[in-house]
């Protein structure tokens, strides 16, 4: 979770229009964001957690794919409707990836509604061309980020107290 966080917020901070450039999250993208979370699900898939295993395998390789498309100048070539699919395509699986969070826990679920709302707003941002849009993405990527980075300081440390301290607030 902390990866998909950090990650999460270096590409919004860009998206908002804050910082010139996504050139800064590429390595992040690859290496953070998406071999980190990709080994991450596969351990989660150990654990026999099927949420985690397809939400860490899967982001991480979103990472991977945007690392890949920002690299190679794939984004380019994609184009506004080439950009926007796969952004609609990543909000699709959010949102069914949401309704299964709802049985994890609160703040998981949060995460998820956050992250459904980023993604349905930069695909309408790159189908429309409308840079407000993209921007609005941007800012509910940065609040996204910020409840990512909530639950991952609340499982570690309620891990490392021994103890629940912060709450995540268990599905019932």
């Amino acid at each position: 979770m902390g990866a998909f966080a950090l990650t999460t917020f270096v590409l919004s901070m860009s998206n908002t229009g804050m910082v010139p450039s996504s050139a800064a999250v590429l390595g992040l993208a690859l290496f953070y964001g998406g071999i980190a979370q990709v080994i991450a699900g596969i351990w989660e898939l150990h654990n026999r957690n099927t949420f985690g295993a397809t939400a860490f395998t899967s982001f991480g390789a979103f990472w991977l794919a945007f690392w890949y498309l920002e690299s190679t100048g794939g984004n380019v070539v994609a184009g506004a409707s080439g950009m926007g699919t796969f952004l609609l395509a990543w909000a699709i699986f959010t949102v069914y990836m949401t309704v299964a969070a709802k049985k994890t826990n609160g703040s998981i679920f949060i995460v998820f509604v956050a992250l459904s709302i980023t993604f349905i707003l930069l695909a309408l941002g790159a189908f429309t061309g409308i840079t407000a849009i993209h921007q609005l993405g941007g800012w509910f990527g940065i609040v996204t980020a910020v409840l990512a980075w909530y639950g991952s300081f609340a499982v570690v440390y309620n891990s490392t107290a021994g103890r629940p301290v912060m709450p995540v607030w268990p599905a019932k």
